[in-house]
C-alpha cells in the first residue's frame, strides 16, 4: 500500500508535473525516468530509492510504502535526498526521518 507523505520533496525536473505524477503512480501506470524517495524498510536505514516503475512488480504490492519525495532522474533523487537530511538534522539534531516526515 502506497503512502504519501504530507510535504513531498520534489526535484526540480518534474515541480511542473507533480501533480500528474503523483496520479500516474496512484493509478499504477508506468512512468519514465521518475524515482520515488520512501521510508527504507529495513529500520537501520533512512530512505531508499526506487524507480517508479518498480512499484508496479507483485513484490511491492503488500508492502508498506511511504513515499517522501520524486525525483527525474536518478542523480536527482540523490541530490534530493541529501537535501533532505541535511533539513532534518538541521531542524532537530539528529537523523529520526520518520519522525520528522510523519
Amino acid at each position: 500500500m502506497i503512502s504519501w507523505s504530507k510535504h513531498i520533496y520534489v526535484g526540480k525536473n518534474i515541480k511542473r508535473k507533480k501533480d500528474k505524477v503523483i496520479a500516474d503512480i496512484n493509478s499504477k501506470k508506468a512512468t519514465f525516468g521518475i524515482y520515488c524517495i520512501i521510508f527504507a524498510f529495513h529500520p537501520d536505514n533512512l530512505f531508499e530509492i526506487l524507480d517508479a516503475n518498480d512499484l508496479l512488480y507483485p513484490h511491492y504490492k503488500n508492502k508498506e510504502i511511504h513515499i517522501v519525495g520524486l525525483a527525474k532522474g536518478r542523480k536527482e533523487a540523490y541530490d534530493l535526498v541529501h537535501e533532505m537530511l541535511m533539513e532534518v538534522y538541521k531542524k532537530t539534531g539528529n537523523f529520526n526521518v520518520r519522525a520528522y516526515f510523519t
